[in-house]
């Protein structure tokens, strides 16, 4: 199998590092419109680089497509990428645009199109639906990190972040809300306030606090911010049987013995398994980044069909257009 790699920023290059270590085998090469982006690539990956996809597949036999650029840029990639019969993966778009038109073109030609989301590849997560998804009791749920440490590699205003259609607070609703809708249930009623509290002069509010009401009954107290300048997500689940905690990261996520009253750390991974890139925040975890791909190799094959996809995005989409006053 052979992929491409489209947009060879810090997550482009992260997916190829990663479908290197699920397959040594498969041959990948890599298309950016910067000059520096494909110098870099070559030089830490040593892969094939080409100036568009258009150049890389009239060179290349290339099976799939893996799509990395900004998000606001992903609807026409994906379509040229159906379109030249790759099946494909594409990051969080953030917007809705083209949905309904790829989504029926992948249906046609009979491709995969794959929406990541990687936190419903997070063990923690995972573990968090096991016990207590389902149920009707009340979740607070704080995740905040100050918007220029994010890529503390370049300016905040150089990528995506700094657009009101792509924003900070948006990509951390679209990372948050598939995960909570799978252990609560789709969602009812949602109703937020939203401000903003710095200097930062964001064209959009950098902090919003969300009232959510599932379809199963569970109430959830949502606060997401670009301002906090410790790189904070603190969850609590509690209903009069269950109380369950999770700082992010793989060590937090702890139970409550009801009947001995103490709390139980629920470890899921072994010595040394978790894998933390450095220049992140001790939350982001690439395994299950990892974990997403090999769902997107099987769903390729016939192996597995994925439980959310395009199709679910665009209700999370119009929730995250309610929040911020779009609808």
């Amino acid at each position: 199998m052979r992929a491409v790699v489209i947009g060879l920023g810090s997550m482009g290059r992260r997916r190829i590092r990663l479908l290197r270590s699920i397959d040594p085998t498969m041959d990948v090469v890599g298309a950016d419109l910067s000059p520096e982006r494909r110098t870099q690539a070559t030089l830490e990956l040593g892969i094939r680089t080409y100036e568009s996809l258009y150049e890389a597949v009239a060179v290349e036999d290339t099976d799939i497509a893996l799509v990395c650029t900004s998000p606001a840029t992903h609807a026409s990639i994906v379509t040229e990428c159906l379109n030249a019969g790759l099946h494909t993966f594409t990051e969080l778009n953030l917007v809705a645009d083209a949905y309904e038109q790829n989504i029926k073109l992948a249906r046609k030609k009979g491709l995969t199109l794959f929406l990541s989301s990687t936190f419903l590849y997070r063990r923690e997560t995972q573990r968090i639906i096991d016990e207590v998804g389902g149920l009707t009791g009340v979740y607070t749920y704080h995740i905040g990190q100050y918007l220029p440490d994010w890529h503390p590699w370049e300016s905040w205003r150089d990528f995506f972040v700094a657009s009101s259609r792509t924003s900070g607070i948006r990509e951390i609703l679209a990372i948050e809300l598939p995960w909570l809708q799978g252990a609560f249930g789709s969602i009812k009623n949602v109703t937020s306030k939203r401000r903003s509290v710095t200097g930062l002069g964001l064209p959009y509010d950098d902090t919003a606090a969300l009232m959510i009401e599932h379809e199963s009954g569970a109430l959830g107290m949502l606060l997401v911010d670009v301002v906090c300048r410790k790189a904070v997500r603190h969850f609590e689940y509690e209903d009069e049987l269950h109380y369950l905690t999770w700082d992010g990261t793989p060590d937090t996520l702890r139970l409550l013995d009801v009947e001995s009253g103490e709390m139980r750390q629920l470890m899921l991974y072994g010595d040394g398994e978790a894998q933390h890139k450095d220049g992140y925040a001790s939350f982001v975890v690439e395994n299950a980044y990892q974990d997403e791909l090999v769902a997107f190799l099987d769903a390729v094959v016939g192996r597995s069909v994925p439980s959310y996809g395009f199709a679910e995005d665009l209700t999370t989409l119009r929730v995250i257009d309610e929040v911020e006053g779009l609808l």
